[in-house]
């Protein structure tokens, strides 16, 4: 007989397990609604985008760079289209015998071979298009259409080139582009709102960036934005359709201060010698002038090089790719003693009527030691502004013995030595102001008095660039205040530098107006050679750039042997006087003497349009 309590303990515990059973499968359900709700309603929206994700393929389409002009419009760097011979690296196992088919179609250069061997593993590991022949004929387009399903991996296709029609004027000041490596390019679209991934090129090159110069230093805005090409595709990735196109945003044109007729004249006149010629107008203090020589084929390096022809230019023993307008070290020499003078006559140790006796050299009362002037014999009695004429070092070194040396330097920074003075110039350097405790920071040496007569002469370890001496032209002639240079005129409070006086007068600014034109209008001018070669008054000083230094002009003529020790020549000038448009600076390696070589570059003249000058360097 069956116990009733257990009975009853039997059906309390099933029902029990009943209640959790129930419990169970109603978490289940809720948990099922709960998804449900999730996937149907909260995250439809996230999931929608994610299968439209799945089903689409997004390309990027690639914008062209702006265009580069002058002041006058002309063209400087333009997007050049062109019908190029196209092909996948990446679907090629054997190139060669593939560029030995492609020839017996369309005829393929050594270089152009030469260029897709060096450049065949890179784009092929990178899955990048590689160009093999650019700017294709009718005839070569025709051949090749007509066996085309031979070459599976090749297309005909419109691409731009970066190029110029002046490849060898604007070489440094313009720049260059080239590819960009994939983190640097993640960079740049992040900043556009874009992932990397599959492109489609308007450039023979595939993804360019601004490398040197003014490509580089306005990249962001000549690069323009990425738009968007999105497809339909099937499981496998095919492409079905297009079903959306957002345009690319070309980049900004950009108008330059350069003016192209003042820089062909220049490029001729260097003749191809090293150097640089850099003209600056005064009232602006925009650059119309920016020439580095030697230089080199912008178009070539932008547009796909091979690697042993870049190497013959790095290895050229006249450095072509080194921008000696803005980067270019040299002691300015002669050209500095116009501020010494005026160091002198603001800290009142000399004045107008202030005379020496030049024997031809200075003695250093500390110990004797002996610096000679240029001419034997010396420049007999003589002042300021006859020693400006007829550049006499004896009057510079001794002013400069009685500076404080503190106090000269202040004055020489004031005028941009030792500053960068282009807001805009690529990677500029500062030269070398030198001081005290710079000398003993880099040589382990203390000042003597010395190195404050070197300075007097622009002589020692002072050292400037082209950029900085056309800055100091251009002071000088706007009795000393000038706003910072630059190439686009897009800089609305520029920084101004000024030379700060209390016993400078506007007469002294004057008279060494008069006296820097006495240096081409004077028969003891150091630059007196150009006087009949100007039609209009300019104001200039000259100066010859010692790279070795000796006792006797018998011991140079041993070492002018070897050109490479000659010294260099230079020559800062502005004009036309009496009010003065423009300021040039010319500076040529191992050319000796400052007004008889540097001077005839550095001859300017104007050419009076309706409402424009120009200046031209002869």
């Amino acid at each position: 007989m069956i116990d009733i309590e257990d009975r009853f303990i039997e059906k309390r515990i099933f029902k029990s397990r009943l209640i959790l059973i129930y419990l169970f499968f109603g978490l289940l359900f809720a948990l099922l609604v709960y998804r449900t709700y999730s996937l149907q309603v909260y995250s439809f929206s996230s999931y929608e985008l994610a299968s439209i994700e799945n089903k689409t393929k997004t390309v990027l389409v690639q914008p062209t760079r702006g265009i580069i002009y002058d002041r006058n419009g002309n063209i400087l760097i333009n997007n050049v289209p062109s019908y190029d011979l196209i092909i996948q690296p990446s679907q090629i196992t054997d190139i060669q015998t593939y560029l030995d088919r492609l020839g017996s179609i369309i005829s393929i250069s050594n270089r152009d071979r030469e260029y897709v061997y060096e450049q065949y593993p890179i784009k092929s590991s990178y899955n990048r298009e590689l160009t093999v022949k650019r700017g294709l004929s009718n005839e070569e387009i025709a051949r090749f259409e007509v066996r085309n399903y031979l070459f599976p991996e090749a297309i005909i296709d419109e691409r731009y080139s970066r190029e110029s029609q002046y490849p060898d004027l604007f070489s440094h000041v313009l720049g260059y582009v080239g590819g960009i490596q994939n983190d640097r390019l993640e960079d740049v679209l992040n900043s556009q709102n874009k992932s990397l991934g599959e492109t489609t090129f308007k450039y023979a090159n595939g993804y360019l960036v601004g490398k040197t110069g003014i490509e580089s230093i306005y990249d962001n805005e000549l690069r323009g934005t990425f738009g968007e090409k999105i497809y339909e595709v099937d499981a496998r990735g095919k492409f079905l359709k297009q079903i959306d196109l957002i345009d690319p945003i070309k980049g900004k044109d950009l108008v330059t201060s350069l003016d192209l007729d003042a820089q062909k004249t220049a490029y001729e006149a260097m003749k191809g010698r090293r150097g640089a010629v850099v003209v600056v107008e005064i009232e602006s203090g925009s650059i119309i002038t920016y020439l580095s020589s030697p230089s080199f084929s912008i178009n070539e390096i932008s547009n796909g090089i091979s690697n042993s022809n870049f190497q013959k230019l790095v290895d050229d023993k006249n450095k072509p790719f080194f921008d000696r307008a803005s980067q270019g070290r040299y002691s300015p020499a002669s050209t500095i003693k116009p501020a010494i003078g005026l160091y002198g006559l603001e800290n009142k140790i000399i004045d107008w009527d202030y005379k020496i006796q030049d024997p031809g050299y200075f003695i250093l009362p500390e110990d004797q030691r002996v610096y000679r002037g240029w001419k034997d014999g010396g420049h007999g009695e003589i002042n300021l502004e006859s020693a400006i004429i007829e550049s006499s070092n004896t009057f510079f070194f001794s002013l400069a013995y009685e500076s404080e040396i503190d106090d000269l330097i202040q004055h020489l920074a004031n005028f941009g030595f030792g500053k960068n003075v282009c807001l805009d110039c690529f990677n500029p350097d500062k030269g070398l102001l030198p001081s005290p405790s710079w000398k003993m920071n880099n040589l382990n040496f203390g000042w003597f008095k010395g190195d404050s007569v070197n300075m007097g002469v622009g002589q020692g370890y002072l050292s400037a660039t082209p950029i900085q001496l056309a800055f100091y032209g251009a002071f000088l002639s706007n009795k000393g205040s000038l706003e910072k240079l630059s190439i686009l005129d897009i800089y609305s409070n520029k920084e101004l530098l000024e030379l700060p006086s209390n016993n400078i007068s506007e007469e002294d600014w004057n008279r060494l107006h008069d006296s820097m034109i006495g240096v081409i209008e004077s028969p003891k001018g150091t630059a007196k050679r150009l006087k009949n070669l100007k039609p209009y008054t300019i104001a200039a000083k000259s100066g010859t750039v010692e790279l070795v230094s000796l006792d006797s002009k018998e011991d140079y003529e041993l070492v002018r042997q070897d050109i490479n020790k000659r010294d260099h020549a230079i020559m800062v000038a502005f004009g036309p006087m009496p009010n003065p448009k423009y300021a040039v600076s010319v500076v040529i390696e191992n050319a000796e003497s400052g007004g008889s070589v540097a001077g005839p570059v550095s001859y300017t003249h104007l050419r009076a349009h309706e409402t424009k000058a120009n200046l031209v360097c002869r």
